[in-house]
């Protein structure tokens, strides 16, 4: 399942975002990258201990937790903290996937990655190239989003950001560790809890409401991982 969650972050926070990632520490983006990924990776990162970096990440991670369609789609366990990278003209980031673990930075934990994420914080007319092109099946969705906008996506997935040959692209991207592991669980559940909110939103006292509701909670009980 791909989605778009539009407007995660608003004009607002995303003017101070740019003013304070301009003042952050940059680095080579292949030091996080495993051996095969490091080979096709070639964009900047803000250090994992910058703390401009870890601020914004922050204020990233509270407005998943107020945003309702995240949570919906996510059911997420643990949400890895947001990093950031940038990629300037002649930069891209080849055919690759996600690495199934990931130490969260300065701790013993580790997290699966069932889900990743990335927020657009570049307005698309500002570069050229830096499409996400991710493979679902036979189609290979370009996906270059609005400013504030975040994409999800399975991490079991290949994908890739094309060349940029213009301008610079500027983004933050995490994993998240779900409640359920099975993606297509996920899809079933997202299904469900959305199909009930509209029907709620229209008929709130429609006895099928409950009916959906019990039944969601239901597959929830049966699916989520202790």
């Amino acid at each position: 399942m791909i989605l778009h969650i539009k407007r995660l972050l608003t004009a607002a926070q995303l003017a101070d975002f740019t003013q304070l990632l301009a003042t952050a520490a940059w680095a080579d983006g292949r030091a996080t990258a495993g051996p095969g990924s490091a080979r096709v990776k070639a964009n900047e990162q803000v250090s994992e201990s910058c703390p401009v970096g870890r601020d914004l990440g922050r204020i990233i991670l509270a407005e998943l937790e107020r945003n309702p369609l995240f949570l919906s789609a996510a059911l997420p366990r643990h949400v890895y903290p947001p990093l950031f990278n940038r990629y300037g003209a002649g930069m891209s980031f080849g055919l690759h996937i996600d690495n199934a673990m990931r130490q969260v930075p300065g701790t013993p934990y580790r997290i699966r990655t069932d889900i990743s994420a990335t927020i657009f914080l570049s307005d698309p007319a500002n570069y050229d190239g830096g499409e996400l092109v991710i493979e679902d099946g036979d189609a290979q969705p370009k996906i270059k989003l609005p400013a504030g906008d975040m994409v999800l996506y399975s991490g079991d997935t290949r994908h890739q950001v094309t060349e940029v040959t213009k301008g610079v692209r500027v983004a933050a991207f995490f994993w998240v560790q779900s409640l359920v592991r099975d993606t297509a669980a996920r899809s079933i559940l997202f299904d469900l809890d959305s199909a009930t909110r509209e029907l709620s939103a229209v008929a709130p006292d429609c006895p099928a409401v409950l009916r959906l509701t019990s039944a969601y909670h239901s597959l929830i009980r049966r699916w989520a991982e202790p």
